[in-house]
């Protein structure tokens, strides 16, 4: 019987690189970001700590391929794998936080990389900047969605700048006392709260 056809380099690689993410957000998801090491990561492949460096880089770019399947994979599912549109949108990002809650590592390096890249010259600081931009267009475009034409361009992206405060900085109060801080029922508060104030003459139905 003939064998499984060879890979080419370029084959080889991705799947290298697949399996190097695969295992960080396990290593990551366990042991959290800072913790969690490139060795640890490592041995999980089956690789050296030089191996992994050779197809990252840095640290920090593995945690950044990790938080890019991450989003790639909460939207797998969806019809054209990419967020909802209208109140649909609320939902999912409720529901993502719910599973959050299962994966604190990866929140914890999502959290720590967000508030190092402010620094001049971060490696992960165009990746961030980029990822808020572009949350903030889809957020804003379901407030208008769900508000209709009384809601403002202004008024919708105010909301979906403010809807991105509520999720990240009750993920750091979250990680700092997660006895005090119920995560997914207090995001959901949160958000229901910014679209009632967007959307005053809108009926709302509970998140989730």
């Amino acid at each position: 019987m003939a064998g499984a056809p060879r890979l080419t380099r370029r084959e080889a690689s991705a799947l290298r690189r697949d399996q190097i993410v695969r295992a960080a957000a396990q290593v990551f998801g366990a042991k959290g970001y800072r913790t969690g090491s490139l060795a640890d990561v490592a041995e999980q492949v089956g690789i050296t700590h030089a191996g992994v460096l050779h197809h990252f880089g840095t640290k920090e770019q593995l945690l950044v391929e990790v938080l890019q399947q991450r989003d790639e994979q909460g939207v797998a599912d969806l019809e054209g794998r990419h967020m909802p549109r209208g109140i649909d949108l609320f939902h999912h990002l409720v529901r993502t936080v719910r599973a959050n809650v299962q994966r604190r590592g990866i929140v914890q390096g999502y959290t720590v990389l967000t508030g190092e890249s402010v620094t001049e010259d971060h490696p992960a600081r165009a990746w961030v900047t980029g990822r808020f931009t572009t949350l903030r267009a889809e957020i804003a475009a379901a407030v208008r969605d769900v508000g209709g034409p009384q809601v403002s361009d202004e008024d919708a992206r105010r909301a979906a700048s403010a809807v991105i405060a509520v999720m990240d900085g009750l993920q750091v109060q979250w990680l700092l006392d997660p006895e005090a801080v119920d995560l997914a029922e207090t995001t959901r508060v949160g958000i229901e709260a910014v679209l009632r104030a967007a959307c005053p003459h809108v009926s709302l139905p509970r998140l989730g």
